[in-house]
């Protein structure tokens, strides 16, 4: 991101190349390591803690009644996704599909939801693999996304808030990790509990999704887009664990 030179990276943390490499390969820290020089070169902060292990405080779910995760796993790689319904209605969305339809299916005929909507964060295949399954099982289910090469029906609209019964969708723009990024926030929940924000790539705990040339947009988009909500949002990733506005103000080395 900051086009520094792994040499000169290395140097700065006073550590030789091949301990750099292997602290990127494997995340453990060499014993020694000059965390305060490396941070002003590359333009971050809080290294140490991060290496470290720092993880944001376990969420108690339970606060958002009608919210489930599901995490697939495939290739060697993790992915979450999403589902919410309206506790009257029974009226569901999915943020994501991972990799797997059928706990997502499971639920919904557990529960006797109306699946109604699927809502893509970005159209990296990890998010949507299981689309077709989805789609199979519900051929009326509306799918909103950001991509301008979908459907015109399918196109995320301007200012669009679409309600699932009591609850209020809606969507924010954030390219950078992907063209087509968008982040779903969704509110006006049972008890007053706080807005979910389903981020994708964008924001991890503690970390953002990989943005090749687009670096400088991601982190714009991730400041004016998700760090400006509430302070207890509940920011939900597209791989890792869960996270809050103010975990990620306080602790995200890029922000």
């Amino acid at each position: 991101m900051s086009n520094i030179a792994p040499a000169a990276a290395a140097a700065a943390a006073d550590i030789s190349e091949s301990d750099l490499a292997a602290f990127e390969q494997t995340g453990k820290a060499p014993p020694k390591i000059a965390f305060g020089a490396l941070e002003k070169l590359l333009g971050v902060r809080n290294l140490a803690a991060i290496a470290a292990g720092w993880l944001p405080a376990r969420k108690d779910l339970t606060v958002w009644r009608e919210l489930r995760v599901f995490t697939t796993s495939g290739d060697g790689l993790a992915v979450n996704c999403y589902l919410v319904w309206d506790e009257v209605t029974l009226d569901a969305a999915l943020f994501d599909t991972g990799l797997d339809a059928a706990p997502i299916l499971a639920c919904v005929a557990e529960n006797h939801l109306n699946l109604r909507h699927v809502f893509i964060t970005h159209s990296h295949w990890d998010h949507v693999d299981a689309l077709p399954k989805i789609r199979e099982a519900v051929p009326k289910i509306r799918i909103h996304t950001g991509s301008k090469s979908a459907p015109v029906d399918q196109r995320n609209k301007p200012a669009e808030i679409v309600h699932l019964g009591g609850l209020r969708v809606t969507h924010r723009d954030t390219p950078g990790h992907a063209a087509d990024g968008v982040t779903y926030i969704v509110g006006n929940w049972q008890e007053d509990a706080p807005h979910v924000a389903f981020v994708g790539d964008a924001i991890f705990a503690g970390s953002m999704g990989g943005a090749n040339q687009a670096w400088d947009l991601a982190r714009q988009k991730i400041r004016e887009q998700i760090l400006s909500l509430p302070s207890e949002t509940l920011l939900c990733p597209g791989h890792g664990p869960w996270t809050t506005v103010a975990e990620e103000k306080q602790h995200n080395p890029f922000f």
